[in-house]
């Protein structure tokens, strides 16, 4: 993962190739939150210079000073920064980090016992890194033997994570890294946003060595989701090759019909577009995704605490915010080398299940009202159902009471199926039960009308 995404490939003239016009797919538009799983070989040092929410740090210390602990095999590079001098101090000078391939375990991994946690944190779909930056390949491939099953676990993690996740009905993606694979490239470590697009390979050898990889995951597991990082390689992007980004999309839109996409392929095809700890100002016309860890980082960071992460009220404000704004929420859990969910981030998505448990009908299958929210007065988000039934997502609810705005309706109103009114004055009281949750639902019938 990365903070920067780049949308446009090569001016490729008349070899750019016609890609198909697709809508995204009714579940995904449905389902509304997913939840992201960063692990690897960098879950292993796990560790990344923490950023507290807030805390500016210089554009020219971003990648010396970077935040996500999935980068660690390039920041390690980087001299003078604190990842080297940590690696240094934890494993010697001169310690290679894939070595670290020989010395993973995964012993505590279960991956039906995680699925249940992903489901009871009300997670529709599921997108775990088959292969990040770093080259590690965690499925069986044919491509390289930098992999889970003929290095360190010995496990075939992608495929034990697919198969717990259709045994649960969940929806299953794939996160690949199409632009860098620090373990088949030779060039010096990446310090800035235009190194990020330079010190990166699209010679045909590459493309292929891409195409290859991906083919083996959509003909394996046929993913739901097909999500991107970075770019891909520019040989690939002309009509005439056979392993061209072209050939990949149909191939996959053959083996998955419903399937979809992200946006970070570097070409003009995309299923829905993708903001990184970022989010839209409001309402948008296409479908697009937000994605952020529990903490500052995907990857699993052990020098993150509690100051580091988000709390479970935040999520939720997240969810309702992005869902109002026609967004889908990808929050990212980063596992522990061996393979266990860190004790933090499984009570953050635990209250974040319970709350969905009881409103989500405020969220899946909703769409956006004709504004997601108000410039002035109560916080409140605003979704809608295909009934015509308008949520009202109170965001504080401890205020004890809502004035709804003039142009909605003051009948058929219900806090949780129990009806409510507004008095002489306007407003709505919220029920004692219901004023120390994270957010509150007041439903209105015909209110989306």
């Amino acid at each position: 993962m990365l903070l920067f995404d780049r949308r446009t490939g090569p001016d490729l003239g008349d070899a750019a190739p016609v890609y198909p016009e697709r809508d995204v797919p009714a579940w995904y538009r449905d389902a509304k939150f997913g939840v992201f799983v960063h692990w690897g070989l960098y879950s292993v040092p796990a560790w990344a210079t923490p950023h507290t929410p807030g805390h500016h740090v210089p554009t020219e210390l971003e990648f010396s000073h970077h935040q996500y602990a999935e980068w660690y095999a390039n920041t390690v590079r980087i001299d003078g920064s604190p990842t080297r001098a940590h690696h240094e101090a934890a494993y010697g000078v001169g310690a290679s980090y894939e070595d670290f391939a020989d010395g993973w375990t995964t012993g505590a991994f279960d991956p039906a016992a995680l699925v249940r946690l992903f489901a009871d944190s009300g997670a529709r779909y599921i997108v775990p890194t088959a292969k990040h930056h770093d080259g590690f390949c965690l499925w069986d491939t044919a491509t390289t033997g930098f992999n889970s099953v003929r290095r360190g676990p010995g496990r075939d993690l992608v495929a034990e994570f697919a198969d717990a996740t259709r045994r649960a009905g969940l929806k299953y993606g794939l996160y690949y890294s199409g632009a860098l694979d620090w373990h088949v490239s030779d060039f010096p470590p990446i310090r800035s946003l235009t190194e990020l697009f330079t010190f990166r390979r699209n010679d045909p050898a590459f493309a292929r060595y891409c195409f290859d990889q991906a083919a083996e995951l959509v003909e394996r597991f046929a993913p739901d989701v097909l999500w991107n990082d970075i770019d891909w390689p520019d040989a690939a992007k002309s009509a005439d090759v056979p392993y061209g980004l072209a050939a990949l999309f149909d191939a996959y839109y053959a083996t998955v019909p419903e399937g979809v996409v992200n946006d970070r392929w570097g070409v003009p095809h995309l299923g829905y577009r993708t903001r990184e700890y970022r989010t839209e100002e409001d309402i948008q016309h296409g479908v697009w995704e937000a994605t952020r860890g529990i903490g500052r980082s995907f990857g699993h960071n052990r020098a993150e605490d509690d100051r580091h992460l988000a709390g479970t009220t935040d999520l939720v404000h997240l969810l309702a915010d992005t869902v109002a704004k026609n967004g889908n929420l990808l929050l990212n859990i980063g596992l522990r080398a061996d393979g266990s969910a860190p004790p933090e981030q499984v009570e953050r998505l635990r209250g974040l299940g319970e709350w969905l448990a009881r409103d989500g009908i405020a969220v899946y299958g909703t769409r956006p009202w004709r504004r997601h929210a108000e410039p002035v007065g109560d916080p409140v988000r605003y979704t809608t159902s295909p009934d015509g039934t308008l949520h009202v997502i109170m965001l504080d609810p401890a205020a004890g009471a809502l004035r709804l705005p003039g142009d909605l309706p003051g009948t058929g109103l219900r806090w949780y199926g129990e009806p409510a009114e507004a008095d002489a004055t306007g407003a709505i009281e919220v029920p004692g039960r219901l004023r120390g949750e994270s957010a509150a639902v007041l439903t209105i019938e015909g209110g989306a009308v």
